[in-house]
Formats: structure tokens, sequence, C-alpha cells
């Protein structure tokens, strides 16, 4: 997936007015799952993903332990909406991320997240 195929996914899933809006709910909603991960694992997704989204994954200086409310909340602050919207810009940016990476790095990344976490993926579980 190219970047700009990954930002029409996410503008279309999210129903996003444009690209840039798209861009912005990428960023924040990478960037704390950056925080929620380890730096390796961090890493691992970023080079399955597109160039310009990768980049995205800024490595943190702490991997933080965040529940789902805590992770929405983290981007409702991030984006100035509320939780309720934050968990709809993450299931567009989210879902779109477990389409452009493999099975197995899908895999390795959910093992990181707790369970909550799978339905933000397009994953009932």
């Amino acid at each position: 997936m190219k970047h700009h195929e990954f930002v029409a996914a996410v503008r279309q899933r999210g129903e996003y007015g444009s690209a840039a809006e798209a861009e912005d709910v990428i960023r924040a909603v990478l960037g704390v799952l950056a925080e929620r991960l380890t730096p390796d694992e961090a890493h691992d997704l970023a080079a399955q993903l597109p160039q310009g989204i990768a980049e995205m994954l800024e490595e943190p200086s702490q991997t933080l332990r965040l529940s789902v409310q805590e992770f929405l909340q983290r981007i409702a602050a991030g984006t100035g909406a509320t939780t309720r919207t934050a968990e709809w810009d993450a299931g567009a940016v989210l879902s779109t991320v477990a389409d452009a990476i493999t099975e197995g790095e899908l895999n390795d990344l959910m093992t990181q997240l707790p369970s909550g976490y799978a339905a933000l993926f397009g994953n009932p579980a």
C-alpha cells in the first residue's frame, strides 16, 4: 500500500472532508499507538507501513501501559475531539493499518495490546 492509498482508505473509512484532515488523524492515532508499543514493535510496524506514514510512529522515550480508554483519551486530547470521536478516528486508522501489514505483524502487534484494542483494528475478538 502506498502513502496516498493509506490516506485515502483512512479518509473513506473515517468520512473525513479532506486528505489533510485524514493525515492529522493518522498522525494523532499513530503517535499515541507508538507510546503504547515497545520500541522494537514500533520499528517492526513502521517497516511495513508506507513511507510518510511509518515516520508518524515516532519512537517514544518510554512505553506506556495504556488501557483502551486511556488510549482514546490521549487521542481525543491530541485532536481536540470527544472520546467517542477518538474511537471512530482510531478505528479508521487502525483498521487501515491492519489491512496494510502482514498477518504475522498484526499478530505480533496484537500480543502487545490488551484484548480491548482488537475491535479498533477491525477484529471483534
